[in-house]
């Protein structure tokens, strides 16, 4: 007799896929994995770090030398002309040393104004006294010296003049004076590594300088120079002030050695 053939094998039946949390199942195939609908994927923040990203809590920022692009961080700070900027107490500093320099300038060449200006003074000074110690109320004016007007012009046109003539030809010439030279630090233009020049350098000189002749006015010159002073704080990336902002400049950190240039810090060479 013939041997019967063999049975064919049933059709194996595919085993339900279990469900992963926090998922669903595909409508009709309990168990299958998908998304519901009205549900995108997570979003970026909750997908984990990119590849070669470095363990560690997320939102730290990129490691040094990931591209900025990739992870949401901080941008990096401007380097003009492959140059860091200065930093605020840097510029401060050598502020300071220059106002003293200038100081010491108006000590000599303006000593004998001052002290006549102080002669001026005198009366109206004695009277004031005099009446507050006997409270007197009078609405007469004070009495005034005659040169006293004349002599706080002069004084102040000679101080402006001594500024000016201390900080302009310098920073024409290679955009440091005595203080930025010790600081280790100079202004540039925006567009080019190269000497400021004449016209550049007074422009830039012009808007901080020249409200000193305004301090007659009520101290208005004082006030115009303090916020010129402190609006680096507030200027951003490139941290000018508003006398830089006219001149086109910004003032960088000068290195110590060409190789500091060729390889600033965090770089590899």
């Amino acid at each position: 007799p013939e041997p019967e053939p063999a049975p064919e094998p049933e059709p194996a039946t595919p085993a339900a896929t279990p469900a992963t949390p926090g998922t669903r199942g595909t409508a009709g195939t309990p168990g299958t994995p998908g998304t519901p609908p009205g549900y995108g994927p997570p979003p970026q923040w909750q997908q984990g770090p990119p590849p070669g990203w470095p363990a560690g809590e997320p939102g730290q920022g990129p490691p040094p030398g990931w591209p900025y692009p990739t992870w949401p961080g901080r941008p990096p700070e401007p380097r003009p002309h492959g140059l860091p900027l200065a930093s605020y107490g840097a510029r401060l500093a050598a502020r300071l040393i220059d106002f003293g320099i200038v100081l010491a300038l108006n000590v000599l060449v303006n000593g004998w104004f001052v002290w006549r200006y102080a002669q001026e003074l005198s009366p109206t000074l004695d009277e004031l006294r005099r009446r507050l110690q006997m409270q007197d109320r009078t609405t007469e004016p004070l009495p005034t010296g005659e040169q006293a007007g004349a002599l706080i012009v002069v004084i102040l046109l000679i101080a402006t003049m001594l500024w000016l003539a201390y900080e302009v030809p310098s920073m024409a010439a290679n955009g440091q004076t005595f203080g930025k030279r010790v600081l280790r630090i100079k202004a540039v233009p925006v567009e080019a590594d190269a000497p400021l020049g004449f016209g550049r350098a007074l422009r830039r000189w012009n808007t901080l300088g020249l409200p000193t002749l305004l301090w007659y006015c009520c101290g208005l010159g004082l006030l115009l120079q303090l916020i010129d002073a402190l609006s680096p704080l507030f200027d951003h990336p490139l941290r000018q002030a508003l006398h830089d902002k006219r001149a086109q400049t910004v003032v960088v950190q000068v290195p110590r050695t060409p190789e500091d240039r060729a390889n600033p810090p965090g770089e590899t060479p």
